[in-house]
């Protein structure tokens, strides 16, 4: 298929396409209710797991505070969250050397953006960049996109690319039902999204190909499958996007709690080897 066009210097590597983004879930931060191992020890974590992904041969990685459930949103956040962040993104940066990214739960994504910026990662995934919808953590009433592409020039960031999840996993969309993927997808692109992501419903749960198409088919930038990937899955998820994030399928006995699984890593590895 064509490649997109990319709008961002942290977007660029998706130009290739067939790119895989490894997750790296570390441990609970401090203050959250699962929160057991120091700092030290969720950064040697943290560390270890990109590590499997490089020798694994994924593309890029991103990581992710997704032991800090249940969240809270946005302004809520607590500092100690972003320190946390802030040391280990830094310390999986000094490990792999490819395309790294950043998300805070939920909707830290000013956060998210400060410490990209400021460990040189080059993109952050977004939910909300667009419309409102109702998530597990409640109603997520304001979109995204202006403040937060405003604070990104603000801070000198504009080298960290924006993905965005569109209609996003663990949510309802009832508000928005009358607005298509394809119209979700535009609307994204001309609030000035760097690259929009399809799920499927919940975590490890695969992206509906239809949902995928129709993406493909309104995106002028490229499109990434954000859950659900399995090795046998992505020789067709690659026939309508440039990039897959893989996160559940590579951990141990296919859980997203576990730590990665090296040669289930390298399984996924090999299906993305197959089609190129």
């Amino acid at each position: 298929m064509g490649h997109p066009r990319s709008t961002c210097r942290g977007s660029e590597f998706l130009i290739a396409g067939n790119i895989l983004i490894g997750m790296v879930h570390i441990g609970a931060t401090p203050g959250t209710p699962r929160a057991e191992l120091p700092v030290s020890e969720l950064v040697t974590r943290a560390a270890d797991e990109a590590r499997k992904l490089k020798d694994a041969g994924f593309d890029a990685v991103i990581v992710e505070n997704m032991h800090d459930a249940p969240y809270i949103h946005g302004s809520d956040l607590g500092p100690e969250q972003t320190a946390t962040m802030t040391l280990v993104a830094a310390a999986v940066r000094e490990i792999f050397p490819g395309p790294m990214g950043v998300q805070i739960l939920s909707g830290g994504n000013r956060e998210a953006l400060a410490v990209s910026h400021a460990v040189g990662a080059g993109f952050i995934r977004c939910e909300n960049f667009v419309f409102s919808h109702v998530a597990d953590e409640g109603l997520l009433a304001k979109a995204e996109a202006g403040l937060l592409l405003r604070y990104r020039r603000h801070i000198g960031a504009e080298g960290v690319a924006v993905f965005a999840d569109i209609k996003k996993k663990h949510a309802s969309h009832a508000i928005t039902a009358d607005v298509s993927i394809e119209e979700a997808v535009e609307a994204a692109q001309f609030f000035g999204v760097d690259a929009v992501i399809i799920t499927g419903s919940s975590t490890g749960k695969p992206a509906d190909l239809a949902d995928l198409q129709a993406a493909r088919n309104a995106a002028s930038v490229p499109v990434i499958v954000g859950s659900g990937v399995i090795p046998e899955s992505v020789p067709s998820l690659l026939d309508h996007a440039d990039a897959l994030i893989v996160g559940s399928s590579i951990k141990k006995d296919g859980d997203w709690f576990n730590d990665i699984d090296p040669q289930r890593a390298e399984a996924i590895v090999r299906a993305r080897d197959s089609v190129r």
